[in-house]
Parts: C-alpha cells; structure tokens; sequence
C-alpha cells in the first residue's frame, strides 16, 4: 500500500506537480488563484492538497468553457 500523500505541500512541490517553476506557483497563491496558507516564522507558504485538486478542476473548466466559447465563435463567424 502507498504511502498516503501529506495534506499540506510546499511551493516546490506544487510546482513539480504542475510543472512551471515556484516563482508561478507564488503568484497563482499572491493572486488567489491558489488558496495557500503561512505558517512558520518566516511565513512560508503551503497548499492543502484538496486546494490544489481545487485549483487544476477549475482550470479544466475555464479551459472547457473557453473551448465551448471558441466553438460558439467559429459557429457565428460564417454568417
């Protein structure tokens, strides 16, 4: 049996997860696009699992309703 996968993830870590680099993953979290929380003295930032899960099932989504958007665009553009 795997082990389970923490709750909480570091910038790093959502960052290989998504594959862009950290400094992206900081400004999705600054923006609120990404729900994270500080902890520590220094403030450093981690992402809960179930937000990340979040964040990439509304990016599929956006990016459905962009297709459907797109389509409708195509659809319009003959008349």
């Amino acid at each position: 049996m795997p082990p389970p996968s923490p709750r909480f993830l570091t910038l790093a870590d959502v960052a290989e997860i998504l594959n862009v680099t950290v400094r992206q993953v900081y400004a999705l979290v600054r923006s609120g696009d990404l729900r994270g929380i500080q902890i520590g003295g220094r403030g450093q930032w981690r992402i809960e699992n179930d937000q990340l899960e979040d964040y990439i099932s509304r990016q599929y989504a956006r990016a459905e309703a962009n297709d459907i958007v797109e389509a409708d665009d195509d659809v319009t553009s003959d008349h």
